[in-house]
């Protein structure tokens, strides 16, 4: 994970989020440890109870279980169970909005698809 916190967000968010974007990416797999909470609040100079709250929320969301004595680790589905509840959450908050902003800016069908193929650069027309 790489450090670059933001002022809009609590840390213990961001750092749910980091952690989740690792499962979603395939960097933590089912059956994986989490880095322990000290390691995490060492690494990065955060408050242990920081990090404790992001964890404990994966752990409330059955992405993550505790195991006693011996840490964390990344359930069984949990990057399945993730990634329907991001893409619902993408449908439902965040493509209205880009849907809104592609009408208002007048791009085609078209034009989006053509920029979407590799080697397209941004800007150009169909």
């Amino acid at each position: 994970m790489t450090v670059g916190w933001n002022d809009n967000t609590p840390i213990y968010r961001q750092l749910k989020e980091r952690v989740v974007g690792m499962m979603l990416d395939g960097i933590l797999k089912a059956g994986d440890a989490l880095p322990s909470v000290r390691q995490i609040a060492a690494e990065y100079q955060l408050n242990p109870i920081t990090v404790s709250k992001a964890y404990q929320e994966l752990v409330d969301e059955n992405l993550v279980e505790k195991r006693r004595g011996i840490g964390m680790y990344v359930t069984e589905g949990a990057s399945e169970k993730l990634l329907a509840t991001e893409r619902e959450r993408f449908i439902r908050e965040e493509w209205p909005a880009m849907v809104e902003r592609i009408r208002r800016l007048g791009l085609s069908l078209e034009q989006l698809l053509h920029v979407a193929q590799p080697g397209n650069a941004p800007g150009g027309t169909a």
